[in-house]
């Protein structure tokens, strides 16, 4: 038989619209990117040419040290109609109490707690309130501060309004956006971006973007990092596949508007707002290329390991993205999700053990029931378990886990969570504590009902003790 002629692709691999989300994305982790909106207005072998195509002007961002190890280094060159540079003065705009940036102990706005603490799902602004992205932005908690480098914020947003001829930069840090109710139509210097409940989106520190609501209205929560990037977590045993692929990961293609009506850029560093204004777009970049880019992930496609025959393995299997400590080997914060997943294993108490840990654990929820009982989780509620604090399971669920009947269960069908699991103690803002409104606390009397069964086979554990040679337990009745 004579052979049969082949094909061949015609474009690299990229995701395709839908009607939730029309744009088109590159996808793959920590690729050098390039895209171009009109044909060759990318440079070839040359990033800084003499003259441009169509005049356009060379401009680098950079978000490592231009000598850091090649493995870690992190920029873009963006070929756009205007540099970045034309803008009018800058101005410092009124401090917003709601958010916060320095969680030194001697901030008297921060508070150390040991207590397990959660908050209800914040409320959408009224409809008579405008409140865009930035405006409804409010600081839960965090460690450290942007000067140093070093450090997090935990933030959550509610927004009624989408931000019209305005965008923002941050220069504190790379954010980690989860949305849970309503998409985020956001568009960057690098493209557009749809995200909606249930994936994640990084946008890093240094990029200017807006946010419009296609929903109406929206809330979610944002992980901020100081001085760190997100990465994947090394999988070691597990091997070449598995957690969140690398392939799926989304990041957006060039896309640029010509407009020449006036525009402010917010700017937020060290917690403070600064804006300026220009009779042009932010959003003129026509061709970009590099691996300093924002990214989006869809949280359902995070691909379970666990334990399938005995035992539990320790949270950090859910990890999907991962930031670096100045602490060798520790990380400053690991994300972590709760997808569907069977349960199958025997012999084995399912439900999340007693635990004291060294990471504070911060959850959330974007959609769906969560199944554990010791947390009041809820789409939009926040839930804080400090560093080495005791948590865990209801006796009532103890009881249950401890005397099932161990069959394969599907567990969190149609339900998403996820954690923040962060290394370091954590302070709390005064707008967590004082000025929320949605503060909880955990019920004193939650586990005095939890009954130690040891006493009960005292005849059983003294036979025991005797067939090894050993006294039995002498127990003082007392009244």
């Amino acid at each position: 038989m004579p052979p049969l002629p082949g094909t061949s692709a015609t474009a690299p691999f990229a995701s395709t619209p839908t009607e939730a989300d029309p744009y088109l994305y590159q996808v793959g982790f920590g690729n050098q990117f390039a895209s171009e909106a009109i044909p060759g207005t990318l440079p070839r072998a040359c990033n800084t040419p003499q003259r441009c195509k169509y005049d356009l002007v060379s401009e680098q961002l950079n978000g490592t040290p231009f000598v850091s190890p090649r493995a870690s280094l992190l920029h873009a060159w963006f070929y756009r109609i205007r540099p970045s540079v034309v803008h009018k003065k800058l101005k410092s705009l009124p401090k917003n109490p709601d958010i916060e940036a320095n969680f030194s102990p001697s901030n008297e706005k921060v508070t150390f707690t040991p207590h397990d603490l959660g908050w209800d799902a914040f409320s959408i602004p009224k409809p008579s309130d405008s409140i865009d992205f930035i405006q409804g932005w409010k600081t839960i908690s965090g460690h450290g501060d942007p000067a140093s480098k070093e450090g997090l914020a935990v933030h959550i947003y509610t927004a009624n309004s989408s931000m019209t001829n305005k965008s923002f930069c941050n220069n504190d840090g790379d954010l980690l956006i989860i949305p849970q109710e309503g998409r985020l139509d956001i568009q960057t210097e690098f493209g557009r971006i749809m995200v909606r409940s249930g994936e994640l989106l990084v946008i890093q520190a240094g990029m200017r973007f807006t946010v419009g609501l296609p929903d109406g209205t929206a809330r979610g929560y944002i992980q901020e990092i100081f001085g760190s990037h997100y990465e994947l977590p090394e999988l070691g045993p597990v091997g070449s596949n598995g957690m969140a692929m690398p392939r799926d990961f989304e990041t957006p293609v060039a896309d640029f508007d010509i407009d020449q009506s006036k525009w402010q850029v917010v700017v937020k560093l060290m917690g403070n707002l600064f804006v300026y204004e220009q009779d042009h777009t932010p959003f003129d970049v026509v061709a970009w290329h590099g691996n300093y880019a924002p990214y989006k992930y869809a949280m359902e496609k995070f691909i379970n390991t666990a334990t399938v025959d005995r035992d539990q393995s320790d949270p950090s299997i859910y990890c999907v993205l991962t930031a670096k400590s100045k602490r060798s080997g520790v990380a400053l914060s690991e994300f972590l999700v709760f997808t569907p997943k069977w349960s199958v294993t025997r012999n084995t108490f399912r439900p999340p053990y007693y635990h004291r840990n060294v990471a504070t654990e911060i959850m959330g929820m974007t959609y769906g029931t969560w199944s554990g009982s010791a947390t009041s989780l809820h789409p939009g509620s926040l839930t804080y378990e400090p560093s080495y604090m005791p948590h865990g399971e209801s006796f009532e669920r103890w009881k249950e886990a401890t005397s099932m009947d161990l069959k394969p269960q599907r567990i969190g069908e149609g339900a998403m969570a996820f954690m923040m699991h962060i290394s370091s103690h954590v302070s709390l803002t005064e707008y967590a504590l004082e000025r929320s409104e949605k503060l909880q606390h955990q019920p004193d009397e939650f586990w005095n009902d939890f009954k130690g069964g040891f006493m009960d086979h005292l005849d059983e554990v003294n036979a025991d003790l005797e067939n090894a040679g050993r006294s039995g337990l002498q127990v003082e009745h007392r009244q």
